[in-house]
């Protein structure tokens, strides 16, 4: 029963995440829900009371998803800069590549609901106290002032990396129907070889040469 329960409730998941992104929270409606993913309405409202208690936990996965690489380039106490640059570059394209409803999600629903993310981070307490810009930002001006990098906001550089990783992502009907003629692998290893673009470009960026 508990292993029915759980298949169902994934069944729910990927049914909701499908619809909601492509009509996000005021378009989607539970029937629609509920018939992609193979039951009936009593049952979806059974596990979800509301189209807003579903939406609030496919945003909180969606977005859970990409959090904790974040934290663990910034707080990983072993790594160097260069380190974390390159090590958050590769796990999250690979991240976004196995996710790449992700990022449009979450976007599209910041822009109709900008006060969406305040309150998922009101309510998520291991979310709201990282304090990652604080910490990351003591490590860079300790860098800086051992002549390795040039001195770099944190949010600049995190907001520069992440950017650079989540556009090919997002604009891949460009890129793979453009650029290589809907060539699926050709687009497949610009992905990979990108990782290493990204990673250098951001180093030569900021060391010190």
């Amino acid at each position: 029963m508990i292993e029915q329960a759980k298949d169902t409730e994934t069944k729910i998941l990927d049914a909701a995440k499908e619809v909601f992104q492509h009509k996000g929270l005021t378009g989607a409606r539970m029937q629609e829900i509920a018939d992609k993913a193979g039951i009936n309405k009593a049952l979806l409202h059974y596990y979800y009371r509301t189209k807003d208690k579903l939406f609030e936990k496919v945003f909180e996965l969606a977005f859970s998803v990409f959090i904790p690489k974040v934290r663990e380039m910034v707080l990983s106490s072993d790594k160097k800069v260069f380190e974390k640059v390159e090590f958050f570059v590769e796990s999250y394209i690979n991240l976004l590549y196995k996710h790449p409803f992700i990022p449009g999600f979450v976007i599209n629903e910041l822009n109709r609901n900008p006060q969406i993310l305040v309150n998922f981070f009101e309510k998520n307490i291991q979310f709201k106290e990282l304090n990652l810009f604080d910490n990351f930002d003591a490590q860079l001006k300790s860098e800086a002032e051992n002549g390795i990098i040039r001195p770099i906001d944190s949010r600049n550089l995190m907001t520069t990396v992440i950017g650079m990783c989540i556009f090919p992502i997002v604009a891949r009907p460009i890129i793979q129907g453009i650029m290589f003629n809907n060539d699926k692998k050709a687009y497949e290893v610009f992905l990979s070889e990108r990782k290493k673009f990204i990673t250098e470009f951001i180093i030569n960026a900021i060391k010190v040469h």
